[in-house]
């Protein structure tokens, strides 16, 4: 890998391992070695240390005493509480940019609509949805509420982690989640809030349920694969 010089060391480092995680090279459970990925980018112990910490913050690890970084489970369980909590952040986030828009920023998301609906006919459903939550992530002016943007931006890898699971859906699905977010659209742009809120809130819904579906089938074929090793 070729690191880049925008962000510090401990930064890039940080968004490689998350990037291992969230597209399946490293599972859960699995403990990330400090050793390997400092002979693989040629970066000292120390750096990758400090780059651990910062992925325990966005959730993806967790660090325990004497045993190192472990790659957090990714539950039904877990993916509620997920969802839960991104509807609360993201209801109050449309809320805040129904209020506050000005001229240029319904051009950008007019223009965002018009982006999702080439997505949809190239089939990219990853783009489509880091499409939609990297733009949300990036309306500091319009929200106006640095605390709820800096815990959105450490959840932000876990949903995208989540919805990883899920690209494998049909395109009858991603284009009900198109619908269900054009109406978030339509809402901020006629200064709707609460039903901006609302909205976002079943946009979050249909890929809780897309995500759950998924990660049953990924753990049917687990145990599958497991019954059938024992025989």
């Amino acid at each position: 890998m070729q690191l880049e010089q925008q962000e510090s060391l401990s930064e890039q480092i940080a968004s490689h391992i998350s990037e291992q995680i969230i597209c399946g090279e490293l599972v859960e459970g699995e403990r990330i070695q400090e050793i390997r990925i400092a002979k693989a980018l040629d970066v000292s112990r120390g750096s990758v240390r400090e780059a651990l910490l910062l992925v325990e913050r966005t959730h993806l690890i967790h660090i325990y005493p004497r045993r190192g970084a472990i790659v957090t489970e990714m539950s039904a369980q877990q993916v509620r509480a997920l969802f839960d909590t991104s509807a609360m952040l993201l209801g109050y986030q449309v809320q805040r940019m129904s209020e506050t828009w000005r001229s240029h920023e319904a051009q950008c998301l007019q223009q965002l609509s018009l982006d999702l609906v080439n997505l949809i006919e190239q089939g990219h459903s990853e783009k489509f949805y880091d499409s939609v939550f990297k733009h949300l992530a990036l309306q500091h002016d319009m929200v106006a509420n640095p605390y709820i943007m800096k815990f959105y931006q450490e959840l932000l890898p876990s949903i995208r982690r989540s919805y990883f699971l899920a690209l494998n859906t049909s395109k009858r699905e991603l284009q009900e989640a198109f619908e269900l977010f054009k109406l978030v659209i339509d809402a901020i742009l006629i200064r709707k809030s609460q039903q901006a809120a609302l909205f976002m809130e079943d946009f979050c819904r249909h890929l809780r349920n897309l995500v759950l579906e998924s990660l049953t089938r990924m753990k049917q074929i687990e145990l599958a694969w497991a019954r059938r090793s024992r025989r």
